[in-house]
């Protein structure tokens, strides 16, 4: 199974960025994406920017997986 995650853009450097997911910064990949502008939420699957999607619907999905995430801790 894979599992790609939104990841706010922060900075732009070439064909790479500095993309926030969950509170950390790594270095991301725009080659599949190159209009990624700052700012922007990409789907980050190992590294890669594969697209780019709409804030409302990367915030819904960053909700949902937090979401998921404590109900899991909850559950030991």
């Amino acid at each position: 199974m894979c599992l790609a995650i939104p990841a706010l853009i922060k900075s732009v450097d070439g064909m790479e960025a500095e993309a926030e997911i969950g509170g950390i910064s790594r270095r991301i990949s725009l080659q599949l994406t190159p209009e990624a502008r700052v700012g922007d939420y990409a789907i980050v699957h190992t590294g890669y920017a594969i697209s780019i999607m709409d804030q409302k619907e990367a915030e819904e999905t960053l909700r949902i997986l937090d979401e998921m995430a404590h109900i899991v801790e909850e559950s030991g």
